[in-house]
């Protein structure tokens, strides 16, 4: 797996693993496939493993603890907090106060069985705490040596400058994909190329539908979260095929598949993916989209295809939308 540099001299690979939906959120959950698809990740070099105390809570951070076991040193494992939650599970608000950043990341060291946290992200902003002072809290965990390096989760381009201010930031995380290019125009983008400052773009799949597999609601299961996103509604679907339709014409083309040219995508804009999946083959067909290169004339066809056919649907409820972007 190639290996690249965010900020702060964190070294990942150039695509890592969202393990959210082993846990939580989309559907039926098998956890002996995880087990096996998170050590999988390792043995093909995919060790950059991205987690957070809210997907369960707890759970998720939990399974990969008992998955690497072990292997623990040959990941760098990133988590996140913003929701506090009591230590029986039950969300409180979001807490970006110094003390409950701390307190988060010794929970989440126990969860994950380690004692480190490589990279520890606030998950959303606290618009009730200061940025300064919650990242004045994470820096405090790098300096006790229970975090190597930090980052902020779908921040404005203002907030990315004030954080980084206060302490290094390695990354910052926002959901970006050819459904999803907020960061492109927003400043997001040029103000991280201008700090140095890596970016991991999030649901690079679009919540799995730039794969082609999913045509229809009815596609998804009763408990899937994805069927309260407006983009997930039968008249967006419908309308959002046409994008999918193209990107499938340019795997064709190239003998990839959707899912590749849409990973490859994201990383010609200079972003690591950390695209989700439970199962071991698609990690693979994700894995080899690192290889894919796309030319000029391809990139400059997915441009006009987002252009021409546009995106229906918002990426998110309005109650999602609000927490974003802080």
């Amino acid at each position: 797996m190639k290996q690249t540099t965010l900020g702060d001299g964190l070294t990942v690979p150039a695509q890592g693993l969202g393990a959210m939906g082993m846990s939580a959120f989309y559907g039926t959950t098998d956890e002996t496939e995880a087990i096996a698809t998170l050590r999988h990740a390792l043995d093909i070099g995919v060790t950059l493993i991205d987690t957070a105390e809210a997907y369960g809570p707890f759970e998720n951070e939990k399974l990969i603890a008992r998955a690497l076991g072990d292997r623990r040193d040959e990941a760098v494992l990133a988590t996140k907090f913003a929701t506090e939650f009591d230590d029986e599970g039950r969300p409180h608000g979001l807490n970006g106060r110094p003390e409950y950043a701390r307190r988060a990341a010794e929970r989440s060291l126990r969860h994950l069985g380690t004692d480190v946290i490589d990279l520890f992200y606030l998950h959303r902003v606290d618009p009730a705490v200061p940025i300064e002072e919650t990242v004045g809290g994470m820096a405090e965990l790098v300096r006790d040596g229970l975090v190597r390096h930090i980052g902020l989760s779908e921040v404005s381009a203002a907030t990315i400058r004030r954080a980084h201010a206060v302490h290094p930031l390695a990354a910052v995380q926002s959901e970006f994909s050819l459904f999803s290019r907020d960061v492109l125009g927003n400043g997001v983008l040029d103000t991280l190329r201008q700090l140095d400052i890596g970016l991991v773009a999030f649901s690079p799949l679009g919540r799995g539908f730039l794969t082609g597999e999913i045509t229809t609601v009815d596609d998804l299961e009763p408990g899937d979260a994805r069927r309260t996103l407006p983009r997930f509604q039968p008249a967006a679907i419908a309308a959002n095929l046409r994008l999918v339709e193209q990107v499938r014409r340019i795997a064709e083309a190239k003998d990839a598949t959707p899912a590749q040219v849409a990973l490859a995508w994201v990383q010609a804009q200079g972003a690591v993916a950390i695209p989700g999946t439970r199962h071991r083959s698609r990690l693979d067909e994700n894995a080899a989209a690192v290889d894919l290169v796309l030319t000029g004339d391809d990139l400059a066809a997915l441009r006009r295809a987002v252009t021409e056919t546009g995106v229906a649907g918002e990426r998110d409820t309005e109650a999602g939308l609000a927490r974003m972007h802080a």
